[in-house]
């Protein structure tokens, strides 16, 4: 498995850099030849259970991962997201947290990354694409476009 960071600080108040950087739609959207193939009934907490759907053509692959801690920001109070990977090709697991600064925030967001069909040798390689991928989605989600 490998790991990986980003952070990000922004002039959005917490809770703004919250409600975007949670929104699984958006993700999708933000994720080449990626889309929300379902997600839980009701409001988001923890137990919701999403599934993103990555596809090219008729060939793809579901992503299922359920939201094991659930804990919007407050008051002076950091919010946090972590998700477990369940998929059959993809594991691991990553963590949103949005860390109210000043008038702004800070986002950090980890991953543990597994594609069950890639040999370990080749998880720095997975590394760098993860960063790049989710490093252009969380910039995209952050600026609202």
């Amino acid at each position: 498995m490998t790991v990986f960071r980003l952070t990000r600080a922004v002039t959005l108040p917490a809770d703004e850099t919250w409600c975007r950087v949670t929104d699984w739609r958006a993700h999708a959207a933000r994720v080449p030849a990626t889309s929300l193939a379902s997600v839980t009934a009701g409001p988001v907490r923890e137990g919701t259970v999403l599934v993103m759907r990555s596809a090219v053509g008729r060939i793809g692959f579901d992503d299922p991962m359920e939201i094991v801690r659930w804990e919007p920001p407050g008051q002076d109070r950091a919010g946090r997201c972590r998700l477990e990977k369940r998929g059959a090709l993809i594991t691991g697991w990553a963590e949103i947290e949005v860390l109210p600064r000043g008038p702004g925030s800070v986002v950090v967001w980890s991953e543990e990354l597994r594609v069950r069909a890639l040999p370990r040798p080749l998880d720095p390689l997975v590394a760098r694409v993860g960063r790049r991928v989710f490093g252009r989605a969380l910039d995209g989600l952050l600026r609202g476009r």
